[in-house]
């Protein structure tokens, strides 16, 4: 494995591999005047989404963990913060700011939409010109925060898209990156590999709090069992019947030889290098928000059945192992590993080649995603609202 890449170097020490200017609505009313400000000034990028009113408690405190960590992940530049009440927009802006980077905010009330969004565009543009001028600098691949989700599985992803992670995973643990997996529905049946990999104790137990949390809610919503959702009917049509043998081919991501050294929260961010779980929906677009939220710069994305989704801040590096979705789908992929099922690669030879093509990414090649313009912005919701 290549030992550097080329990167932005962060105020507060961290490496991103994109250089984004983000306009980020506080919440749902705002998205209008986000968008404006993006059509208005070129190199900035909009993040609408649907929430932000009426929240309160823990949902409220994701709600905030997720918009502050997108605007603090490394990939983003300087990001421009609208809401429609001052004292949440000022919330966000205070927590971005932490970082060091450029970040300024604008509210609405008792401004309107045309003076909020001349203001904002006046602003964006200064950040797109100060920008525009850093540099990429070399650093060692142990500055690289990856994570990893798979989609649409199938017998495919176990045996061939899923390990190929895994042998990427146990080579950027051992060169001392920080990496990220999760996915806490699609674990059941398998859970107890994942305690068996937890560091200590208190991981163990952090893991078990999380997984048993889970289980409550579908518990407390009186299902007996996942139907129709794990697994999907896509799941079924390619060869996964049980939700047991989709865990244990998703749990093939986390590779071999690494410890589980913690486990977070949704949006949470890890302390240090190492393989990390967070607690998180299966949900494609929302599992990749949450690890933008934490922090993470780029992602690996097995499929078997073809999953398009792409994250406007986090390049999803896609890689299939089936070669009937190769064959229809291929725009979407960036790593071919069907050579594994027709016994034409190893797992080794497979990690390599997802690993070369993170090092592209980082320095610079577009993703499939990014190239077809998927970006998908999606929050975690808790609670209904008030």
């Amino acid at each position: 494995m290549q030992k550097t890449f080329f990167g932005y170097r962060r105020e507060n020490g961290r490496v991103g591999i994109r250089n984004h200017v983000i306009i980020l609505p506080l919440d749902d009313l705002s998205n209008s005047a986000c968008e404006a400000v993006a059509n208005n000034v070129k190199g900035t990028l909009a993040l609408p989404h649907a929430y932000g009113r009426l929240q309160f408690g823990d949902d409220l405190d994701l709600h905030f963990r997720t918009l502050i960590g997108t605007g603090c992940n490394p990939n983003v530049a300087a990001v421009v913060v609208i809401g429609i009440e001052p004292q949440w927009t000022q919330r966000v802006v205070d927590g971005i700011a932490k970082t060091g980077k450029p970040v300024a905010g604008f509210a609405i009330e008792k401004n309107g939409d045309l003076n909020t969004i001349c203001a904002a565009s006046r602003t964006a543009k200064e950040f797109v010109h100060l920008t525009s001028e850093y540099l990429r600098v070399e650093c060692p691949v142990k500055d690289l925060w990856v994570s990893t989700k798979c989609g649409e599985s199938d017998t495919t992803s176990g045996i061939a898209s899923n390990p190929t992670v895994g042998n990427a995973f146990d080579k950027l643990w051992e060169a001392g990156a920080t990496t990220l997996f999760g996915e806490t529905t699609e674990i059941t049946g398998g859970e107890h590999i994942v305690l068996s990999r937890c560091a200590n104790a208190e991981v163990a137990k952090r893991f078990q709090f999380f997984f048993d949390r889970y289980a409550k809610v579908v518990d407390d919503h009186k299902t007996s069992d996942l139907s129709d959702s794990q697994p999907t009917k896509g799941n079924i049509e390619g060869g996964l019947t049980t939700i047991e043998e989709k865990a244990l081919g998703n749990i093939q991501k986390i590779g071999r030889k690494a410890p589980v050294i913690g486990c977070l929260d949704k949006a949470e961010v890890p302390t240090g290098p190492g393989l990390w779980f967070m607690d998180s929906s299966s949900a494609a677009a929302e599992m990749v928000t949450l690890c933008a939220a934490s922090g993470y710069v780029a992602h690996f994305f097995p499929t078997g059945q073809g999953n398009i989704i792409g994250n406007p801040i986090l390049p999803v590096i896609k890689l299939c192992a089936n070669p009937r979705t190769l064959r229809t789908m291929s725009e979407h992929f960036d790593v071919d590993v069907s050579g594994i099922v027709r016994k034409e690669m190893n797992y080794d030879q497979a990690g390599n080649a997802l690993l070369e093509m993170l090092i592209r990414t980082c320095n610079g090649r577009l993703t499939a995603a990014e190239a077809l313009g998927h970006r998908e912005f999606i929050m975690t919701r808790l609670y209904e609202s008030a």
